[in-house]
């Protein structure tokens, strides 16, 4: 574990750069965090960041295919939202931890 000053915030984060603790997310993390990796967020990936965030405190299993099934965005969409890793980046955008899913 190590810390990080992100947007401003000093947090605690994985050798893979995910927040150790989700209280410590907020919409700046956010912004940065997805300007690191080359993604300008818009108000659908809000909408997917949010339902992340929504799914994991209630402790659900996170898939692609679950995401898919949402509402928000289809399968297709998420990958045009988080290229090169859609749920892998998406879900360290929203500051939830490393789906087991992910590689």
């Amino acid at each position: 574990m190590a810390e990080k000053t992100i947007a401003g915030t000093q947090v605690k984060v994985t050798e893979d750069g995910y927040l150790e603790d989700m209280t410590q997310w907020n919409e700046e993390i956010a912004r940065e965090i997805a300007k690191e990796i080359g993604i300008e967020l818009t108000d659908k990936h809000f909408e997917v960041i949010n339902y992340l965030r929504e799914k994991t405190f209630a402790k659900e299993a996170l898939t692609i295919r679950s995401v898919g099934k949402s509402g928000i965005v289809d399968i297709k969409q998420l990958y045009a939202l988080f290229p090169k890793g859609p749920l892998k980046f998406s879900s360290k955008i929203a500051g939830i931890p490393k789906p087991t899913s992910c590689i």
